[in-house]
């Protein structure tokens, strides 16, 4: 993966704390993540976590281990028995990443920030072990206009958060790059959500033949 281009100065909530709006937001994704999520006794990534790891913070308890990866990351959360703390950008970070080491990997609203994004989730395929599964959601076009006009018009939501996106994603924009990643198309689950505004993905890789 080669370096990104970014207007990004730091982490998700590194500078400004989150809106209502944003929280409402966060809220809803976990709903979907819970839903399909497999945490218990499992490792697991948060990739793009935000300073905070707020999600993740909250499986702790129930991880085997947690490695979180951003930009920055908060102090408390690099001294925590449980959690590995990586902070750098995406593309230089997923590649030295060991294959197959990861049983749950979540990628939320990361996506439509970086630049190459199919190189992203093919190594998210790539660490992913045998029988795990990924989850990841994107702002889908028809969230496009509400995203900018809460940042651009409304002010609720931090500006430079939108003004860093590179993409939309609907379901049938999302489900071929997760084919072109190596997920079987009977093991990806993608739909839209959050009112049709985003679109969530569940991916499952193969278990080992027996």
């Amino acid at each position: 993966m080669s370096a990104e281009v970014t207007t990004r100065t730091g982490s998700y909530g590194q500078h400004t704390g989150s809106t209502p709006v944003d929280r409402f937001g966060v809220w809803l994704s976990s709903l979907a993540v819970r839903r399909h999520g497999e945490f218990t006794g499992r490792r697991v990534a948060d990739l793009g976590c935000g300073y905070n790891a707020s999600f993740t913070r909250t499986l702790l308890d129930q991880a085997s281990s947690a490695l979180l990866v951003d930009l920055a990351l908060a102090d408390d959360l690099k001294r925590h028995p449980r959690v590995e703390a990586i902070e750098g950008s995406l593309a230089d970070v997923l590649p030295t990443l060991e294959s197959a080491s990861l049983d749950t990997v979540l990628c939320l609203s990361v996506l439509e920030h970086i630049w190459e994004p199919q190189a992203a989730l093919i190594e998210i395929r790539r660490i992913l072990a045998p029988g795990g599964i990924a989850l990841l959601n994107v702002p889908a076009w028809r969230g496009k206009w509400f995203l900018e006009l809460a940042a651009f018009r409304l002010g609720v939501s931090p500006a430079e958060e939108m003004d860093d996106h590179k993409c939309y994603y609907d379901p049938r924009d999302l489900w071929p790059m997760l084919v072109r990643a190596g997920f079987r198309p009977g093991q990806i689950h993608c739909k839209r959500h959050k009112f049709g505004l985003n679109t969530f993905a569940a991916c499952r890789a193969p278990r080992e033949p027996a």
